[in-house]
C-alpha cells in the first residue's frame, strides 16, 4: 500500500458517493475521502481497500464488513445485489413469484432486508418479509412452505460482530449451487447504480403463523417416549433463544435454562471474543450454567441458529463441548436407530469429504445408504433421494430434510434432547453411545490444521506444489493421493488408518487440512484412545511441517 490518494481513486470514490442512495453511508465515505484528501496517514489505504472491488457473490452469497463502499455490506451493495438476483430469477422464468425475506439482528440487517424487499416489490415479485429477526432455518422452511421461487436471509451467521451477509436460497429451499452463483455475479456487474434501481414499499410482513407452522413440524421430531431431560442452552447473543424456548415447549420438553447474559440479540456480542460455538471460551458461560443447574445436556446455537453444538458431562463430572464429528455421529446413529423403515424403506445419510467417515460404518449397521459430498450444505441436501440425516464437522446438522433443506440448529437441539432423554431413562449418556460406537468400529479422531496466509498466491503455490509432489508418507503410513480437480480444488491423501484432506478455504485466507486417524480397538478402549491421540499428534506435526 502506498498511502497515496490518486486521482483515479478519488474519482472512483466520488462516483460511488453520487450513486449511493443511503445518506448515512454517503456521509461515511465523504468523511473518509475528506480525510484522505487532507493527507491523514493510512486513510488513503483504507479508502483504496473499500474501493478495491465489489464483494464477491459466491455460493454462500455475500459476506463482509458493514461499511460504506463497494467492498462492504451496505444498502447500496445490497440494492445492486438484489437487482442482479431479480435478473437471474427472471431468466429462470420465475417472474411474479413469491420471494421470502428474513434477517438476523446484526448491524444493518433491518435496513438491508427492507432494501431487498423494496427492490423485489418494484420488480413485481411478491416479497414476503419474516416478522422481525428470526433464525435462518425459519427462512429456509418458509421457502418450501410458501412455494416461493427464492428466499433471502440477511445474516453473517457466526462471523465477527463487524460483518453482515446475504444468503440466497433457490426454489428448492436449498442454498444455490453453481452455476447460479456465477450467473448472479455477472447480473450484479451489469446492474445499474444503486440510486437508479427502483424500490417500492408495501411488502407483506408475515404473521407469527409462519413460525408456528415451523414449530409444529419441529414438535414432531422427538423419537423418545420420555421427555424428562434437563437442558442448559445459549443463543450467543443471536436470534435463537425465543424460537428454541418455543420449540422445546411444543415438543413437550421442560424449558431450557438459558444463559441470561447471552439470550437477547446483541450485534456487539459483548461476552464473547468470537460468536462461534467452536471458538475457545465461547461456551464458558454455558458450561458453567450446565454444571450449576445439574443439566443432562448443554446446547449452544450460533447467532443465526443454523448451527448447534452439544456439551456433555464427563465421567469426572466436568463438562466439555463435543466436537462436530462426535455430535454428527451421535445424532446420525439416533436417526438411523429410530427411522421408520415403512415410511423410509431405503434411508440415506450423508456427510462431507472432510468430516469423519464413521457415519458410513454406522449406516452399514442399519442397512442404510451413505454418501459423501463436497463441503457445504448446498451439496449435502442434494446428496440423493431418501435423505434422512446430514451433517458437516463445522456443527452443521440437518435432522429434518423433509421440511428444512439446510442445517437447522433448532431442530437438532430438539432431537438431541430427545436422544438424551431416551438414554437417561436407560441409565446411559451420550458418552456411553460414543464408547459403544468406538468399541464396535474403532476410535475415529479428527483435527484441523489451518495456516493463515497474507498473500493468496502463496496458498495457490502450496496447492500446486502438493499436487506436483504429494508426500509419500505421513505419520508412518504410505499414502495414496487423490486429486479432486476439476470438480473441486481438493487433494486427498489416504493411508493405513489415516486420511488428510487439503483445500483452500472459501471464506478465509487459509489453507485447510482436515485430519482423521482410525485406531482399531483390540483390547481396552482407553488404550486405543491413547494410541489414536498419539498418532493424531504425530500426523498433525507432519502436516504442519508439510504446509509451512
Amino acid at each position: 500500500m502506498t498511502n497515496t490518494l490518486t486521482p483515479a481513486l478519488r474519482d472512483k470514490a466520488f462516483r460511488w458517493i453520487a450513486d449511493d442512495p443511503d445518506a448515512e453511508t454517503r456521509a461515511e465515505l465523504q468523511g473518509l475521502l475528506a480525510r484522505a484528501m487532507g493527507g491523514e496517514p493510512l486513510v488513503a489505504d483504507e479508502l483504496a481497500d473499500r474501493m478495491a472491488g465489489s464483494l464477491e457473490f459466491g455460493t454462500a452469497g455475500l459476506r463482509g464488513p458493514v461499511r460504506a463502499g463497494p467492498n462492504g455490506m451496505n444498502v447500496a451493495v445490497v440494492t445492486r445485489t438484489t437487482a442482479g438476483v431479480v435478473t437471474w430469477l427472471l431468466a429462470q422464468g420465475h417472474q411474479g413469484g413469491v420471494v421470502v425475506v428474513g434477517r438476523d439482528a446484526r448491524h444493518g440487517s433491518e435496513a438491508f432486508a427492507t432494501a431487498v424487499a423494496e427492490v423485489l416489490q418494484a420488480a413485481n415479485f411478491q416479497a414476503k418479509v419474516l416478522p422481525g429477526p428470526l433464525p435462518t432455518p425459519v427462512l429456509a422452511y418458509a421457502v418450501k412452505h410458501l412455494g416461493a421461487v427464492a428466499g433471502i436471509q440477511i445474516t453473517a451467521s457466526h462471523n465477527p460482530p463487524a460483518d453482515n451477509g446475504y444468503k440466497l436460497y433457490d426454489n428448492t429451499g436449498g442454498q444455490i449451487v453453481p452455476p447460479s452463483d456465477g450467473e448472479i455475479e455477472r447480473a450484479i456487474e451489469l446492474a445499474p447504480a444503486a440510486v437508479s434501481v427502483a424500490r417500492s414499499p408495501g411488502a407483506e410482513v408475515l404473521g407469527e403463523d409462519l413460525r408456528e407452522a415451523y414449530l409444529a413440524e419441529v414438535a414432531g421430531l422427538p423419537r423418545s417416549t420420555t421427555r424428562t431431560v434437563k437442558v442448559a442452552a445459549t443463543a450467543l447473543h443471536g436470534v435463537g433463544a425465543e424460537t428454541l424456548r418455543l420449540a422445546f415447549a411444543r415438543a413437550g420438553f421442560a424449558e431450557p435454562h438459558l444463559v441470561a447474559e447471552q439470550s437477547e440479540p446483541d450485534p456487539g456480542f459483548p461476552t464473547v471474543s468470537f460468536p462461534n460455538p467452536e471458538e475457545p471460551g465461547a461456551t464458558d458461560l454455558l458450561l458453567a450454567l450446565a454444571a450449576e443447574t445439574e443439566a443432562d445436556l448443554a446446547i449452544a446455537l450460533d447467532p443465526d441458529a443454523d448451527r448447534c453444538a452439544l456439551g456433555v458431562r464427563e465421567r469426572d463430572r466436568s463438562w466439555r463441548m463435543l466436537r462436530g464429528d462426535e455430535t454428527g455421529v451421535l445424532l446420525g446413529w439416533y436417526v438411523l436407530s429410530t427411522v421408520d423403515k415403512v415410511a423410509r424403506p431405503d434411508p440415506l445419510v450423508a456427510t462431507t469429504i472432510v468430516s469423519a467417515s464413521l457415519l458410513g460404518e454406522i449406516a452399514k449397521d442399519h442397512g442404510a445408504r451413505y454418501a459423501e459430498t463436497l463441503t457445504g450444505f448446498k451439496w449435502l441436501v442434494r446428496a440423493g433421494d431418501g435423505l434422512v440425516f446430514a451433517y458437516e464437522e463445522a456443527l452443521g446438522l440437518c435432522v429434518n430434510p423433509g421440511f428444512v433443506r439446510d442445517k437447522d440448529g433448532i431442530a437438532a437441539a430438539v432431537l438431541a434432547a430427545s436422544l438424551t432423554a431416551t438414554l437417561k431413562e436407560q441409565g446411559r449418556t451420550p458418552l456411553d453411545v460414543l464408547d459403544e460406537l468406538a468399541s464396535r468400529h474403532g476410535v475415529y479422531l479428527t483435527d484441523q490444521v489451518s495456516p493463515r496466509v497474507t498473500d493468496l498466491s502463496v496458498r495457490a503455490k502450496l496447492m500446486a506444489g502438493l499436487r506436483a509432489e504429494p508426500p509419500s508418507k505421513l505419520a508412518g503410513a504410505e499414502l495414496t493421493p487423490e486429486d479432486l480437480l476439476p470438480e473441486a480444488d481438493v487433494l486427498r491423501l489416504s493411508g493405513d488408518g489415516l486420511r488428510v484432506v487439503i483445500r483452500p478455504s472459501g471464506t478465509e485466507p487459509k489453507l485447510k487440512a482436515y485430519l482423521q486417524v482410525i485406531q482399531p480397538v483390540t483390547g481396552e478402549l482407553a488404550s486405543a484412545r491413547e494410541a489414536a491421540k498419539a498418532r493424531l499428534s504425530t500426523l498433525r506435526a507432519d502436516v504442519e511441517a508439510l504446509l509451512t
